[in-house]
This record gives C-alpha cells, structure tokens and sequence, in this order.
C-alpha cells in the first residue's frame, strides 16, 4: 500500500451468481438509510442505528475511498429482483487500533436483515476479495468482528480469514482477523 493512490479510479462491477456488486447511485440512499437505521444491522456495528446523515456521509466516504485509494465499498444487488441487498467492500478508515490493522484494506459488509440467512453475505465477500487478489498492492487484508456476532465471524472464516487477535473496540469485544491473498509470501510475524 506505499503505491500512490489512483485518483479517480473507476468503480468495477463485478457479478457472483446470484449477485452484483456496483458502485453506489443517488439513488440507493433510501435503502442505505433503511438498512443501516435498522438495530438489527447495527446491533454488531457500533450498536446504535445510524441518521441519514450519518448514512450519507458513509456513502461520500466510500465514493471517497474510490476516487483516493482505488478500493471502496460496493452496492450488493440481487440480479434476479434488482434489489438493494447491502453493501462489501474495503476501506482505510485510518482506526486508532492495533498497528497490525493499520494501512492495511480492511473488508467489511453489512446487508438489509430480509436477506439474511440465504449465503449472500458469503457469496459477496467471495466476489470482493476475488477483485482484491488481483487490483489491491497488499498482500493481506483484514477485518473486525463482534465476538458475539457469530453468522459474521463464519463468513470471515469460510472466506479465508484467520483470527490473530481478541481485543476491546469502543467497549466491546472484538475478533480481529487477517487474510492472505493466495500465493502472497506474507511473513507470518506480521499476522501474529
């Protein structure tokens, strides 16, 4: 990640197969707004659901990361409906946390609650990090978790990461883990 940062990056779409995975339009602000003032999103991230203003100004941040570090977030959509699913991507969010989690792209995602349940979660960050094997520089990619989240912390788990620390984040305890890119020759001091 000592590369320089591509401006302007276009937004890729990328497609699983029951999903599309898209940049963010005007238009999916409502359902970001539903989605992320649910407490049933929440209850794992931050614990309080969010304004609209909060949610927009997430959604200037991951056009931000795109246009600044040439990764962001991505809109999750399903191809047979349409519908706004939720949201996987990376990001930088330049955290006050463990060095190991620092200038590292950090996944994360969040779906709207009716499409829990149904392996979406997995099949979008398998899309993600796919993209990031190939267009991130490093060679590792990490990601926090609620202990207590359990349905999270098994997607991270099918999806290649791997636990190296337990830790308190803003009060509450939380699984950090890593993930290699395959092939990448990460010294393992650096995920311990």
């Amino acid at each position: 990640m000592n590369d320089p940062p591509r401006f302007g990056a276009a937004i890729p779409d990328i497609e699983s197969a029951r999903l599309k995975l898209r940049g963010h339009r005007l238009d999916d602000l409502d359902d970001c707004i539903a989605m992320w003032s649910d407490p049933i999103v929440t209850r794992f991230i931050g614990g309080t659901p969010s304004t609209a203003q909060r949610t927009w100004m997430r959604l200037l941040g991951y056009a931000g990361h795109w246009s600044l570090m040439g990764f962001g977030y991505w809109a999750i959509e399903e191809k047979a409906t349409g519908r706004f699913v939720g949201e996987v991507g990376f990001a930088d969010f330049k955290r006050d946390i463990a060095s190991s989690m620092q200038n590292v792209p950090e996944l994360g995602w969040a779906l709207a609650p009716r499409f829990h349940g149904k392996g979406f979660a997995t099949e979008a960050v398998r899309a993600a990090l796919a993209w990031g094997d190939v267009h991130l520089k490093s060679a590792r990619s990490v990601c926090m978790i609620s202990c207590e989240n359990i349905q999270s912390n098994r997607v991270a788990e099918k999806c290649g990461y791997r636990e190296f620390e337990r830790t308190q984040f803003n009060g509450e305890s939380t699984v950090f883990y890593a993930r290699e890119k395959p092939g990448s020759k990460v010294d393992s001091a650096e995920t311990s």
